[in-house]
């Protein structure tokens, strides 16, 4: 079986593909001093408590926190015996190579989101991802990788107004009643929610004009389906799509 994780900048996700399906999805906060001893303690009793009996043989890693890869490479082998991919190293090839300046480093992330969109879904495409940042990924025809737009995230934009703004409380998002606010907190959702959509609309449009191509916009992350209440642009919303796509780039390396 193969265990895929993803490593983002908030949290860590586990997830076990029996060839067919995801039999359970783990998740932790990423902290780059967790051990590799700590990472399995963990791991270990979520297995059990779940009831699951698995015998992992692969292990693919996507992070985009470099500090951790090392304990997780250390995990792998110390209790699966076996060296994961690492989605990013010249070791792990990928389906369709990014096209992109010369020197550029893409985030494993969006690769592993352009391969698993790919699959789904065809080319032409433009991958929304709600994480700690908001990125937009522009996949050609082909399944390559040919850029986008990094925005910041939403909660990072909750947590920019609380700090600067002393007189501004910490707020959860959600679709507000009105636009107009008669309330702080109000306003605030109103601003972020309505400001959000207006974001993920105006660069969506901007793409697809300076492509020159209809293009199907694809979103995953935790925030998606809030923000397709407001008319944001999406025509298909995919939960797993990073695990997905992990377990696509796992394939083709397996096959190659």
């Amino acid at each position: 079986m193969l265990l895929a994780i993803d490593c983002g900048n908030t949290n860590t996700v586990f997830s076990i593909w029996d060839g067919q399906e995801f039999l359970c999805t783990l998740r932790t906060s990423t902290h780059h001093a967790r051990t590799a001893d700590a990472y399995f303690t963990w791991y270990y009793t979520l297995v059990k408590h779940y009831g699951i009996e698995v015998d992992i043989t692969d292990v693919i890693i996507s992070s985009t926190v470099p500090r951790v890869v090392f304990n997780l490479r250390v995990f792998s082998d110390r209790f699966f015996g076996c060296r994961p991919l690492v989605v990013g190293k010249p070791e792990c090839r990928l389906p369709v190579e990014p096209r992109v300046d010369a020197g550029t480093q893409v985030g494993p992330d969006r690769l592993v989101n352009t391969a698993g969109a790919f699959d789904r879904h065809g080319g032409n495409l433009i991958v929304v991802d709600f994480g700690t940042a908001t990125t937009f990924d522009v996949v050609a025809h082909d399944g390559a990788y040919v850029g986008g737009a990094i925005a910041p995230g939403v909660n990072l934009s909750l947590e920019a107004l609380h700090t600067a703004a002393a007189a501004l409380p910490h707020i959860d998002v959600a679709k507000p009643d009105r636009v107009i606010g008669t309330n702080t907190v109000d306003c605030m959702r109103s601003g972020v929610f309505w400001g959000y959509v207006g974001l993920i609309n105006g660069i969506c449009d901007r793409i697809k004009e300076e492509y020159g191509h209809p293009m199907k916009v694809v979103s995953t992350g935790g925030l998606a389906p809030l923000f397709q209440q407001g008319h944001a642009v999406f025509d298909v919303f995919e939960d797993d799509l990073t695990m997905h796509g992990l377990t696509v780039i796992h394939d083709y390396n397996k096959e190659g």
